[in-house]
């Protein structure tokens, strides 16, 4: 980075960072009860307020959402007239998966060929503490010269809606001129790049049963009808011979124009295995950003362990689907529930219930704020230009920020680039992408301010 004021305090904050961040990341804060203690979650939250407290935040709160969790708020005032920034991240993260499968413990921020390693370092724990430098680095050269409201939200991963729901219901709360969601990343490091595009989502559970109890697959095998196979069945119908999703009356999306993604380099950010081909048509992007994804994220049968021969009389999936811009997530639902029934086979009794819902996002890159974006990551890395990209994950309260404020201009960047494997195992941010991006942050506020 070029030598600057804002470059050089947020370089001498980076090791305070590492140590908030080692704290941040040791709290289990998944927000799904049935597996992690509430307590963690709570205790995330306090960390929050009271870092927000330390800085000088006024009506610092914790506050009750209506799907059972927390999400914590604070505001600092700006001069008189100034213009008002509401910065965004989450503090609860994603389950670990297969604990043992990490390299180090995934709740003991670990330092490993130049790289933090932590479930949350970026997705999104890291965030919070971006926020933090930024501020704390115009704090200390000159002032902070908009006035900034902080909202860290604790269900982010769950799609519970906590957080939106209490935004419709306390409008005034989150009121901003521009909103920065710290909850996405570059393109690849050390490229600034702004997400202009989320995909929607929604999650549907599927049960089928065709007997009133497991059978002896010797004796009834053949002729009984097995529910796990009606499943697979019907599973399967959601995926064209190339893998494309094929939900019946689901547009097939759009092509994406902008920023490409080579297929090599996709394969080694996916980690493809040699000789797997990679699933849909058109470009990479296309499919990641603008097309609907359907995945299989759950299935309830017997593992293979202690598996006995039986026709199984019931089974269940967990089906996620993608919802590219310009689509309705509420219509895809209805959409994907109908052809889940219409193809479960041999008359089998089928149910399906939605249980969580994100509309896509499309933001307007020609306003004011990515002007002063631009300019900020220009400074912030030297030599690049910043880049536009979509992304294909969901940020539910994106939508509902926008519906709630249509005058206000969102951005979104963050610490989530492809080396950071977010929601895999050996989740990590690269500490460089931190400082720079923190850097851009102040300045983007810098810059926003003098618009």
């Amino acid at each position: 980075m070029s030598s600057n004021p804002v470059d050089e305090t947020v370089a001498s904050l980076m090791p305070r960072a590492r140590e908030e961040l080692t704290e941040l990341v040791a709290f289990r804060s998944v927000a799904d009860f049935d597996q992690f203690p509430r307590s963690e979650s709570e205790g995330a939250a306090r960390w929050v307020a009271d870092a927000l407290a330390a800085e000088g935040f006024e009506d610092v709160a914790l506050l009750d959402t209506p799907d059972g969790t927390q999400s914590v708020y604070g505001y600092l005032p700006g001069p008189a007239g100034a213009k008002t920034v509401l910065l965004y991240a989450h503090y609860d993260v994603q389950p670990p998966l297969d604990e043992a499968a990490w390299t180090t413990p995934p709740f003991e921020l670990t330092e490993r060929d130049g790289r933090w390693y932590g479930r949350g370092a970026a997705d999104c724990k890291g965030g919070l503490i971006m926020h933090l430098l930024a501020l704390r680095a115009l704090k200390a050269n000159g002032g902070v010269p908009v006035g900034v409201k902080v909202i860290a939200e604790g269900s982010e991963e769950m799609g519970t809606g906590g957080l939106e729901r209490y935004a419709e219901e306390h409008p005034e709360l989150l009121e901003a001129d521009t909103i920065v969601i710290g909850d996405a990343g570059n393109f690849r490091v050390g490229l600034p790049t702004v997400t202009a595009t989320l995909r929607g989502m929604t999650l549907v559970r599927l049960r089928v049963d065709t007997l009133a109890g497991n059978l002896h697959s010797g004796q009834f095998g053949g002729a009984a009808p097995d529910a796990l196979a009606a499943l697979i069945r019907v599973l399967d119908s959601l995926r064209a011979e190339d893998g494309s999703t094929t939900v019946e009356g689901l547009s097939d999306g759009t092509a994406w124009e902008g920023l490409q993604y080579e297929e090599e380099q996709f394969r080694q950010d996916a980690k493809v295995l040699d000789g797997v081909e990679l699933i849909g048509s058109g470009s990479v992007a296309d499919r990641i950003w603008a097309r609907p994804a359907v995945t299989v994220i759950g299935i309830d049968c017997p593992p293979v362990v202690g598996a006995t021969p039986s026709v199984q009389a019931s089974a269940r999936a967990l089906i996620s689907l993608r919802v590219p811009p310009g689509a309705d997530a509420g219509a895809a639902t209805k959409l994907l529930q109908a052809h889940l029934e219409a193809h479960t086979p041999w008359g089998a009794r089928v149910s399906t219930e939605q249980v969580g819902q994100g509309q896509p996002f499309r933001a307007d890159t020609t306003s004011p704020a990515y002007q002063a974006m631009a300019a900020a990551m220009a400074v912030a890395y030297p030599g690049q230009e910043m880049q536009y990209a979509g992304q294909g994950g969901s940020i539910p309260l994106c939508n509902t920020l926008a519906a709630l404020y249509p005058r206000a201009e969102i951005l979104l960047i963050g610490l989530s680039e492809p080396e950071a494997q977010i929601h895999a195992v050996n989740e990590s941010v690269s500490p460089e992408e931190l400082e720079r991006l923190s850097v851009a942050e102040a300045l983007f506020l810098r810059n926003y301010a003098a618009s």
